[in-house]
């Protein structure tokens, strides 16, 4: 049987372990339920288990057992999946629906983690025909709390004794994508991400008495306006800049100015050198505005992950993967990136690899219309978890090969004995 029929023969018990996962979600490193459930889930597999120093993040190793696989030989691979939920208040309606009161997998994390699964079970009957070993790194923390980077830190590039030579990540999609379409593309594939905090402080006073006030609102409502101005006039359209102002407080009573405003912006750019252009044209442009007024501003701008690039010769890999394992109608090209933000970014900015997005629109909804990623109503097509695992499957079987078949490289001055 291929690896697609033996994915769909999983597919009762990978849907099994999804809902059991959305019904219990969690946020954030601690997801001790998440971490048994997984742990349960590859019970019994040829696997070193370890579980995370600082969360309860899960990484396993496949030592494959096929021919040129060996200890010190042997290359390696990677598989990403995440794991943790998001602050949101279901209201789908299914029948699985969460349990945790204003926490859903609202991201998809949940099939994620059951496709990753069932590539653990896929892989571990075939480690005979596997040249080398597979990392599966199961990952808290995805959604703003640097689980990537932790797992990164306590030594997952690294576990299965040497540094992976590529890594592979899955995404699905509630809404955008066509139901089953793959997608991905060389370069940025989602946007780096950047907090933007800013503090207004002028002088309060009486509503009736702006003249005798130094008032932060009406100077942050000018920021506020200038700077989706100061994104289509000092920035290419064809490297472009997202800028969205989602938090915005100030005063207790209509007739009172109060003596500060404050706000919140997230910032997604697509280019290092464009991301470092937003801080300093912000900085500069919210000084202007605030000394116009005669109020202060203290800008804050925080950085928070790079923009996803996804390595030419392991996208070109999933791309084929998908075609033959699913047919060439399967696969398209992003045009462009995607504005969302990732932490397997922090991944890729280490190995080569490729991070391929997947739609899970539900059946008889338009991809255009239905609610994305992060609503409360997202509702994500359970038909692709077989597809999903059959993939990481492939990606690791197909990635292992090609690392095989490199030569090994020439030994330098250091290593020539004598």
């Amino acid at each position: 049987m291929s690896v697609l029929d033996d994915a769909r023969s999983l597919s009762d018990d990978l849907v099994h372990l999804r809902r059991r996962l959305h019904r219990e979600p969690e946020i954030g490193l601690d997801l001790p339920r998440t971490q048994d459930k997984v742990l349960a889930a590859l019970d019994g597999l040829p696997l070193e288990l370890t579980t995370g120093r600082g969360a309860s993040s899960v990484t396993a190793v496949l030592r494959g057992t096929g021919e040129g696989a060996g200890p010190g030989r042997a290359p390696a691979v990677l598989l990403r999946g995440d794991m943790d939920a998001l602050p949101v208040q279901e209201s789908t309606g299914l029948e699985h629906t969460s349990t945790v009161a204003g926490v859903m997998h609202a991201c998809g994390h949940d099939l994620h983690t059951a496709m990753l699964v069932g590539a653990a079970h896929l892989l571990s009957a075939r480690r005979d025909r596997l040249p080398g070993d597979v990392v599966f790194m199961f990952q808290p923390g995805e959604e703003g709390w640097e689980g990537a980077q932790q797992m990164i830190d306590e030594g997952v590039l690294d576990a299965s004794g040497r540094r992976v030579s590529a890594a592979y990540g899955l995404h699905v999609f509630s809404g955008t994508l066509p139901h089953g379409q793959f997608c991905g593309r060389t370069g940025a594939i989602t946007s780096a991400s950047a907090m933007l905090r800013v503090t207004v402080r002028g002088e309060g006073g009486h509503g009736s008495m702006p003249h005798r006030a130094h008032d932060p609102v009406t100077a942050t409502a000018e920021m506020v306006l200038a700077l989706q101005t100061m994104v289509t006039r000092q920035f290419d359209v064809f490297d472009p800049v997202v800028l969205t102002v989602g938090v915005l407080r100030a005063g207790t009573r209509r007739t009172v100015i109060p003596d500060e405003a404050y706000f919140e912006a997230t910032v997604r750019t697509f280019s290092a050198r464009t991301g470092e252009l937003v801080e300093q044209s912000a900085r500069r442009l919210l000084r202007g505005i605030a000394d116009g007024h005669g109020v202060t501003a203290d800008v804050e701008f925080v950085p928070e992950r790079p923009a996803t690039v996804n390595h030419p010769a392991e996208t070109a890999l999933a791309a084929r993967a998908v075609a033959e394992t699913f047919g060439e109608r399967r696969y398209s090209e992003l045009a462009h990136p995607l504005a969302c933000s990732e932490d397997f970014s922090r991944v890729l900015a280490q190995v080569p690899g490729s991070f391929v997005a997947i739609g899970a629109t539900a059946p008889g909804t338009d991809p255009h219309t239905a609610p994305f990623n992060h609503s409360p109503r997202a509702r994500f097509d359970e038909t692709v978890l077989p597809d999903g695992a059959a993939l990481y499957a492939e990606l690791a079987t197909r990635a292992l090969a090609a690392a095989d078949a490199e030569p090994a490289p020439s030994p330098g001055p250091a290593m020539i004995r004598t």
